[in-house]
C-alpha cells in the first residue's frame, strides 16, 4: 500500500488539480478587478476582461475533472488489490 506521505510521487490527477488551482485564482482575482469600478465610479474594463473572469469556471472544471481522474485511479487500484472470491 502506498504511503500518503510519501514525497515526490504524484498521484494520477494531481497535476490537474493544481492547474485548476492556479487558473481558478487568476479567474478570481479578475473578478475582483474587473468588479471594482462598479464600486469605485469609474469607467468599466473592455469586453475582453469579463471573458477573463470565466477563468473561474474554467478552473473549477479542470480541478473537478482531476479529483474524477484521481478517484478512478484510486478505485482500480482497490479492486486491483482486492482478493477474488
Amino acid at each position: 500500500m502506498r504511503s500518503e506521505t510519501t514525497a515526490g510521487a504524484a498521484a494520477p490527477g494531481d497535476g490537474l488539480i493544481r492547474v485548476g488551482a492556479v487558473v481558478f485564482i487568476i479567474g478570481a482575482v479578475a473578478t475582483l478587478v474587473t468588479m471594482a469600478p462598479l464600486f469605485l465610479g469609474t469607467e468599466p474594463f473592455p469586453p475582453i476582461a469579463y471573458g477573463v473572469c470565466m477563468l473561474m469556471g474554467v478552473g473549477f472544471g479542470i480541478a473537478g475533472a482531476g479529483v474524477l481522474r484521481s478517484i478512478a485511479a484510486q478505485r482500480r487500484q482497490a479492486r486491483a488489490s482486492a482478493p477474488s472470491a
